[in-house]
């Protein structure tokens, strides 16, 4: 045969393997392609959900109301005696000691006065020791037969009268000195003292002007609000005081109050008074707490919102709110199994605190909580628990 003709068979049988070749791999990578998409159909896609475990741990529950801040000490300086006012001894606005002068009332008429007293009572003690001196030269002559029983009376009944005028001068001068005292007033307290109500050369006392000014003692002030009976009997029943001495079994109600920009108040007072009795007009009570007031950043005479501790609770379950479903039947959450299954379960549930909720009954420490992705749930679905905290996780 001819060699070219041989040639062109051998080239049309090469060909013919290299396309049964490659339709042996499309048919191969079809059949591939099939399995690969019959395998995902049928594979399961569990949901995501966030879980975190259920502990328990001590909560402090607190109450919120509205205080007013008073002073610890408000004291209103005030002219005792009448008079024109002389001179004043501080600059308004400031802080005084107690003790420190601030006014000076014309003192003229009560010096006067006062000088008068102590001339009569040198008189009264000159007439007491000429009544003793008579009433010593009586004595013996008596006992002598040579005077009589009417004699050593009278210089008795004199020696009393004239002691008696002493004492009377000495309460006279007394009250003399007192009432001159008076003219120069002072601070009744160390605090910071108001302006003046008064100018200088004006008439004070009972025909005039009598408040001068006020001084108020607020390096610590006092926070005064209204709980609810009902507040007061849970805080009891529980293992806070309010009001009360405190003892080791006892927590005291701290209290914290919010400032007008919205911050909270770096310090905390401590409720040192509770009222014996309920308003009946009101359902309240007043409760009074002693508050550190250093840089005088609460001033009294404003409002401001309380917070004060008025429960704990050990042990309790505190899971987040966004975690509970509400409808008519009541509150439920999704609890995980350790097969991977959700689980709708009731709950009790108690007081909020933030954007917590305390959970009385249906939760045990150690359970895997859902808290996102619950809400694509139904009871015995089979999930894919992640941890609530691993945010590289779409939910």
């Amino acid at each position: 045969m001819d060699t070219k003709v041989l040639n062109k068979k051998h080239g049309s049988g090469r060909k013919f393997v290299a396309w049964g070749i490659a339709a042996l791999i499309l048919v191969a990578a079809a059949v591939a392609v099939a399995l690969l998409l019959r395998r995902d159909e049928h594979t399961e896609v569990l949901p995501v959900v966030a879980v975190e475990p259920v502990e328990q741990k001590d909560v402090n529950i607190y109450g919120e109301y509205v205080g007013r801040i008073d002073a610890q000490h408000f004291v209103e300086v005030r002219a005792r005696v009448e008079g024109y006012l002389e001179k004043m001894f501080f600059q308004e606005g400031t802080y005084v000691k107690k003790g420190q002068t601030l006014f000076i009332i014309d003192p003229q008429v009560y010096r006067a006065r006062a000088e008068k007293a102590r001339a009569q009572l040198n008189k009264a003690t000159a007439q007491l020791n000429k009544a003793a001196r008579d009433l010593a030269r009586i004595k013996p002559l008596y006992e002598q037969n040579a005077a009589s029983q009417l004699d050593l009376d009278n210089a008795e009944a004199a020696f009393e009268s004239a002691r008696a005028e002493e004492s009377v001068a000495k309460a006279d001068l007394t009250q003399a000195e007192l009432t001159l005292s008076y003219t120069k007033v002072t601070s009744p307290i160390s605090g910071y003292i108001s302006e003046r109500n008064a100018d200088i050369g004006a008439l004070v006392g009972t025909s005039g002007q009598s408040l001068l000014a006020t001084v108020v003692k607020s390096d610590t002030v006092m926070v005064n609000f209204s709980m609810t009976s009902l507040d007061y009997l849970k805080s009891k029943d529980r293992n806070v005081n309010i009001g009360h001495a405190d003892n080791d079994e006892r927590q005291d109600a701290y209290v914290t109050v919010t400032l007008s920009d919205g911050s909270v108040y770096p310090h905390r007072g401590i409720v040192d008074f509770a009222s014996p009795q309920v308003d009946p007009s009101t359902g309240t009570f007043q409760v009074r707490a002693a508050m550190p007031n250093p840089d005088r950043t609460l001033l009294p005479g404003e409002f401001t919102r309380v917070k004060v501790l008025v429960d704990v609770r050990t042990d309790a379950v505190e899971i987040p709110s966004k975690a509970i479903e509400i409808e008519k039947g009541g509150a439920y959450v999704y609890v995980v199994r350790p097969d991977s299954v959700v689980e709708r379960r009731y709950v009790e549930t108690g007081p909020e605190i933030g954007n917590d909720i305390i959970v009385e009954r249906g939760l045990a420490p150690g359970e895997s909580l859902v808290v996102e992705g619950f809400h694509k749930l139904h009871h015995g679905t089979k999930v894919r628990p992640v941890p609530a905290d691993t945010t590289s996780v779409s939910i």
